[in-house]
């Protein structure tokens, strides 16, 4: 038990350059003491003391602001940052090294008594405000921005933003992966929100720009062959483009 706790602590550690000490981590870190009380809940509910689980569940999130259903299986080395608001629902399965910050809910989306709420494998990370509905699985070393909300399964390694969570980060492939670029212990990102990560609005208006140019080169060449063959077309000017603005856009959407 001791071990764990010693783990749970130096996770925090780990994860948070604002914990100093291990004293300040175990008194001022309500996601700690959430996730003893969960334990300690967690134990009670599967030896049948279901009614005093689920006390300890309330007074914990009386306590702290962080709500985990005492039958939810939560792994080793779980960190839970800021963490008011987080909700943990009765059949979510968390593995090992997950992250979550404030605000999070792993919902479900089905008043059927079986799972139904989302499994989150190792290593993944779920930005704040983040909500995961359903009985699919977020796949290891996935990360989940902040205020998405996810209603289908996360591949190994993805990157999801957006309402519906959309993947903006493809997982790596498999040369990736036999080098080992997909483990690197480097690889933790704050709030789920990656050095690289694309903004999606400006792909989007990236590609546009990019079909308006080859439209705006085919138009010139059959404007050309036009002449050439004695016809000729009246047209107004198109407005001007600026090419600062173009390559702003340009250069905020390719940061892969």
């Amino acid at each position: 038990m001791f071990e764990r706790i010693k783990e749970d602590i130096t996770s925090v550690l780990d994860r948070d350059p604002a914990a100093r000490n291990t004293l300040e981590v175990l008194t001022t870190y309500p996601g700690l003491h959430a996730l003893l009380m969960h334990r300690l809940a967690h134990g009670l509910w599967h030896r049948n003391v279901k009614w005093l689980a689920r006390f300890i569940a309330m007074f914990s999130r009386w306590f702290t602001g962080i709500e985990i259903h005492p039958a939810a299986v939560i792994g080793r080395r779980f960190f839970i940052d800021h963490g008011m608001g987080v909700v943990i629902g009765e059949t979510a399965e968390i593995g090992d090294d997950v992250t979550l910050y404030q605000g999070v809910t792993l919902g479900g989306t089905s008043l059927n008594k079986g799972k139904r709420h989302p499994t989150i494998e190792d290593r993944v990370v779920i930005g704040a405000g983040a909500k995961v509905l359903g009985p699919f699985s977020v796949r290891k070393n996935a990360r989940v921005g902040s205020n998405a909300v996810v209603v289908k399964e996360v591949p190994e390694g993805a990157t999801v933003v957006g309402v519906p969570g959309r993947i903006v980060k493809s997982p790596p492939d498999a040369c990736e992966e036999a080098n080992g670029a997909a483990h690197q212990k480097a690889d933790f990102d704050a709030y789920a929100v990656t050095s690289g990560m694309p903004d999606p609005t400006a792909r989007a208006i990236s590609a546009i720009l990019d079909h308006l140019k080859t439209v705006d080169s085919r138009l010139a060449s059959f404007s050309e062959a036009l002449k050439e063959n004695g016809v000729t077309c009246e047209s107004d000017p198109l407005p001007e483009l600026k090419r600062e603005y173009v390559e702003s856009v340009k250069g905020t959407g390719s940061q892969e």
